[in-house]
Protein backbone atom coordinates (compact mmCIF):
# COMPACT_ATOMS: atom_id res chain seq x y z
CA UNK A 1 0.00 0.00 0.00
CA UNK A 2 1.62 3.78 -0.83
CA UNK A 3 0.37 6.89 0.61
CA UNK A 4 -2.86 8.34 -1.08
CA UNK A 5 -3.17 11.98 -1.64
CA UNK A 6 -6.82 12.77 -2.21
CA UNK A 7 -6.37 16.16 -4.17
CA UNK A 8 -4.52 14.28 -6.60
CA UNK A 9 -7.15 11.20 -6.81
CA UNK A 10 -9.57 14.34 -7.63
CA UNK A 11 -8.10 15.07 -10.15
CA UNK A 12 -7.90 11.85 -12.33
CA UNK A 13 -11.46 12.32 -13.11
CA UNK A 14 -14.51 14.89 -13.20
CA UNK A 15 -17.76 12.67 -13.81
CA UNK A 16 -20.64 13.23 -11.21
CA UNK A 17 -22.25 10.85 -8.87
CA UNK A 18 -19.49 8.24 -9.94
CA UNK A 19 -17.45 7.29 -7.08
CA UNK A 20 -14.05 6.10 -7.25
CA UNK A 21 -12.09 3.35 -5.10
CA UNK A 22 -9.12 4.52 -3.71
CA UNK A 23 -8.25 1.88 -1.02
CA UNK A 24 -10.09 -0.93 0.60
CA UNK A 25 -9.90 -2.22 4.17
CA UNK A 26 -11.27 -4.90 6.73
CA UNK A 27 -14.41 -5.31 4.19
CA UNK A 28 -14.81 -1.67 3.67
CA UNK A 29 -14.55 0.18 0.87
CA UNK A 30 -12.83 3.82 0.83
CA UNK A 31 -14.00 6.18 -2.10
CA UNK A 32 -13.93 9.21 -3.52
CA UNK A 33 -17.09 11.03 -5.37
CA UNK A 34 -17.35 14.59 -7.08
CA UNK A 35 -21.26 15.58 -7.01
CA UNK A 36 -23.29 18.40 -7.91
CA UNK A 37 -27.31 18.54 -8.22
CA UNK A 38 -29.45 16.18 -6.28
CA UNK A 39 -29.16 12.34 -5.89
CA UNK A 40 -31.86 10.32 -5.86
CA UNK A 41 -33.50 9.32 -2.04
CA UNK A 42 -32.73 5.94 -1.01
CA UNK A 43 -31.58 3.76 1.64
CA UNK A 44 -29.00 0.64 2.75
CA UNK A 45 -30.84 -1.57 4.47
CA UNK A 46 -27.45 -3.36 5.82
CA UNK A 47 -24.94 -0.35 6.21
CA UNK A 48 -24.13 2.75 7.06
CA UNK A 49 -22.72 5.45 5.13
CA UNK A 50 -20.03 7.41 6.84
CA UNK A 51 -19.97 11.00 3.88
CA UNK A 52 -16.83 13.15 4.78
CA UNK A 53 -16.63 16.40 3.08
CA UNK A 54 -13.51 17.49 1.39
CA UNK A 55 -14.28 20.27 -0.46
CA UNK A 56 -17.92 22.98 -0.49
CA UNK A 57 -20.83 22.21 1.36
CA UNK A 58 -23.20 19.23 1.04
CA UNK A 59 -26.92 18.74 2.49
CA UNK A 60 -28.07 15.26 3.14
CA UNK A 61 -31.69 15.20 2.83
CA UNK A 62 -33.40 12.69 5.33
CA UNK A 63 -37.44 12.50 6.12
CA UNK A 64 -37.22 14.35 8.87
CA UNK A 65 -34.50 17.09 8.73
CA UNK A 66 -31.76 18.11 6.93
CA UNK A 67 -28.23 17.64 7.73
CA UNK A 68 -25.72 20.10 6.27
CA UNK A 69 -21.75 19.28 5.83
CA UNK A 70 -19.00 21.96 5.59
CA UNK A 71 -15.63 20.89 4.73
CA UNK A 72 -13.99 19.01 7.14
CA UNK A 73 -17.10 17.45 8.81
CA UNK A 74 -18.69 14.10 8.31
CA UNK A 75 -22.29 12.63 9.16
CA UNK A 76 -22.74 8.66 9.28
CA UNK A 77 -26.13 8.11 7.62
CA UNK A 78 -27.18 5.12 9.54
CA UNK A 79 -28.56 1.43 7.74
CA UNK A 80 -32.18 2.08 7.30
CA UNK A 81 -32.56 5.29 6.80
CA UNK A 82 -33.81 7.20 3.69
CA UNK A 83 -31.58 10.17 2.42
CA UNK A 84 -30.77 11.95 -0.66
CA UNK A 85 -27.53 14.05 -0.97
CA UNK A 86 -27.65 17.57 -2.24
CA UNK A 87 -25.11 19.68 -3.63
CA UNK A 88 -25.33 23.10 -4.88
CA UNK A 89 -21.94 23.49 -5.92
CA UNK A 90 -19.64 20.92 -6.66
CA UNK A 91 -19.14 18.89 -3.77
CA UNK A 92 -15.57 16.74 -3.29
CA UNK A 93 -16.73 13.34 -0.87
CA UNK A 94 -14.53 10.34 0.72
CA UNK A 95 -16.92 7.70 1.90
CA UNK A 96 -16.74 4.91 3.97
CA UNK A 97 -18.62 1.81 3.52
CA UNK A 98 -18.93 -1.66 4.06
CA UNK A 99 -17.97 -3.53 -0.06
CA UNK A 100 -21.44 -4.90 -0.29
CA UNK A 101 -22.96 -1.20 -0.46
CA UNK A 102 -24.64 -0.72 -3.80
CA UNK A 103 -24.08 2.86 -5.12
CA UNK A 104 -28.55 3.65 -5.49
CA UNK A 105 -29.28 1.50 -2.32
CA UNK A 106 -32.87 0.18 -2.74
CA UNK A 107 -33.71 2.24 -5.91
CA UNK A 108 -32.33 1.12 -9.75
CA UNK A 109 -32.28 4.43 -11.63
CA UNK A 110 -30.16 5.66 -14.48
CA UNK A 111 -27.16 6.55 -12.59
CA UNK A 112 -27.18 3.62 -10.73
CA UNK A 113 -23.34 1.74 -10.71
CA UNK A 114 -22.60 -1.74 -10.53
CA UNK A 115 -18.93 -1.60 -9.59
CA UNK A 116 -16.94 1.56 -8.71
CA UNK A 117 -13.84 2.52 -10.80
CA UNK A 118 -10.29 2.01 -8.84
CA UNK A 119 -7.92 5.18 -9.22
Amino acid sequence: MSVINLQEKFQLFSDYWSPKKVGELNGQQVLLAKIKGEFVFHKHDHEDELFMVVKGSLDIELTNKTVTLQQGEFYIVPKGVLHKPIAKEEVHLLLFEPLSTKHTGDIISDITLETYESI
